[in-house]
């Protein structure tokens, strides 16, 4: 996508574990490190022990933020963490997740990915309750919105009674004294699945890619509505709210998931290398290699080589740690922009004919550049394939992504778009042919939010919400897009 200043960032990654016996901590670290991708900004894990609860959160990843001496303290046998890249609410350590609060019936944290799109309104009510809030996040509405119904009789009725306000995106990992639950939203928007360790234990996480790193295996997904709680009796699950029509983000799929990870009964990677078939067969071009851009455009960039009968190589290398530092670049540094994140191999350009397969354009900022690299190294041409549709419409479900105007496919049609980025030619996957590649493996029927490439929403949008959005500002602070 882009190259990797990337333009669309997930939210955040969740977990959660219940593990007697186990340094759960220490686990979640590693789980962290596995979701490391779905949130670059900041890290946090809480702990408890049954009867007091621990947390240690910072900005940074999640190698950054934790150490030995910093883990210590998370004591006990059950534990929720998140990852977080911010869609609302500013970059700073008051917005890091999860949150820790003491209530009435113990402590309470949560963690949280996702977007409620009526969070406003919620938080006027909160408000107008007397109830404080720090930060400018839609999770600290959730944590308050949890705590606050005192008459409820157990977590899953309070759980439940937060469902039935909510619109929008959530999956979530609750920590209470006694369990630790995992909650997602009625259309299933954002991932979350389950796993069970051999020697007894059990997690949620947002990919399945982190239960395998933790010596987990994926038992299934959390289903829409569905609130799963793990303690000492093992896995109960309540539904709570009624199923709407399934629409699980489609970008999981093009983009966002790791390719190592299971998705609605599917490999990544193998949805991905379908999604090059598609767009080989509809858009072939007479080429001498087939290049993808590092890393989450290799597997359609191998599945359309496959189709088109050409070699796949290597063209780009990707400088993967040059986004991992606080050190920003100076102004000549910066300039040269795509540059510090990739270089060209120009043995394997030289005098060809290159068909370079990206994810998806988002803001038209980086093509244009990596289009130029390749003409440097020496390729004759340069064809542009996107195994994606074009990216019309802003997300509003938990993706921090460009307003409808700074969005290149908004603003042109795709003759203007190979104009402004200098391509040879330049095809997207047809919508038709995203849904055909996605469904070929499923084992099931099911449906998908394709908001971002055709404009319908699966959830309401909150008006007041919207403007703020549009605005970015909060009642609180600035919104980070």
């Amino acid at each position: 996508m882009e190259g990797r200043d990337r333009n669309l960032h997930e939210e955040c990654g969740v977990f959660g574990i219940y593990a007697p016996g186990m340094d759960v901590a220490r686990v979640s670290f590693f789980a962290l490190y596995a979701l490391q991708h779905r949130g670059q900004e900041s890290a946090g894990i809480a702990t408890s022990d049954g009867h007091l609860a621990y947390l240690h959160k910072g900005m940074g990843l999640v190698a950054q933020v934790f150490n030995e001496k910093n883990m210590r303290p998370l004591k006990g046998h059950m534990a929720i963490a998140h990852n977080r890249y911010s869609t609302t609410g500013t970059t700073s350590l008051r917005n890091a997740q999860p949150y820790l609060i003491e209530t009435l019936h113990g402590p309470l944290g949560v963690a949280h990915n996702g977007n409620l799109t009526n969070a406003s309104r919620l938080r006027l009510k909160l408000l107008q309750r007397g109830v404080g809030l720090v930060s400018g996040t839609d999770s600290e509405v959730i944590t308050q919105m949890l705590a606050f119904p005192q008459n409820s009789n157990s977590w899953e009725e309070r759980i439940s009674a937060f469902m039935a306000e909510a619109e929008g995106a959530y999956s979530l990992t609750i920590l209470t004294k006694d369990a630790v639950f995992g909650v997602r939203d009625p259309w299933g928007l954002r991932p979350l699945v389950i796993g069970n360790f051999p020697s007894g234990g059990w997690a949620l996480a947002s990919e399945s890619c982190a239960l395998s790193t933790i010596g987990a295996e994926l038992v299934r997904e959390v289903e829409p509505g569905e609130i799963v709680r793990l303690d000492a009796n093992g896995v109960t699950s309540t539904q709570g709210q009624p199923v709407k029509e399934k629409a699980l983000c489609i970008f999981e799929y093009v983009y966002f998931a790791r390719p190592d990870s299971i998705l609605g009964g599917q490999a990544v990677h193998l949805v991905r290398q379908r999604l090059g078939e598609e767009l080989a067969r509809e858009a072939p071009v007479d080429a001498d290699i087939v290049i993808g851009v590092p890393d989450s455009s290799t597997p359609a960039a191998i599945g359309f080589a496959n189709a088109i009968g050409l070699p796949f190589t290597e063209g780009l290398t990707k400088n993967r740690y040059i986004g991992r530092t606080f050190i920003q670049p100076d102004d000549r540094l910066r300039q040269m922009g795509v540059a510090l994140k990739f270089n060209a191999l120009d043995a394997n350009l030289t005098g060809k004919r290159v068909i370079m397969v990206d994810d998806s354009i988002v803001r038209g900022t980086t093509a244009g550049p990596l289009v130029r690299l390749l003409r440097q190294a020496g390729a004759k041409e340069v064809h542009v394939r996107v195994s994606s549709p074009p990216v019309r419409y802003p997300c509003f479900m938990g993706v921090d992504m460009a307003t409808q105007e700074e969005l290149i496919a908004h603003r042109l049609d795709v003759e203007g778009i190979r104009k402004h980025i200098g391509a040879d030619s330049l095809h997207y996957l047809s919508y038709e042919g995203l849904i055909r590649a996605v469904t070929a493996g499923a084992s099931q029927p099911s449906s998908y939010c394709t908001a971002c490439f055709s404009g319908r929403y699966p959830v309401p949008l909150d008006e007041t919400w919207l403007r703020q959005r549009k605005s970015r500002k909060e009642s609180f602070e600035t919104v980070r897009e």
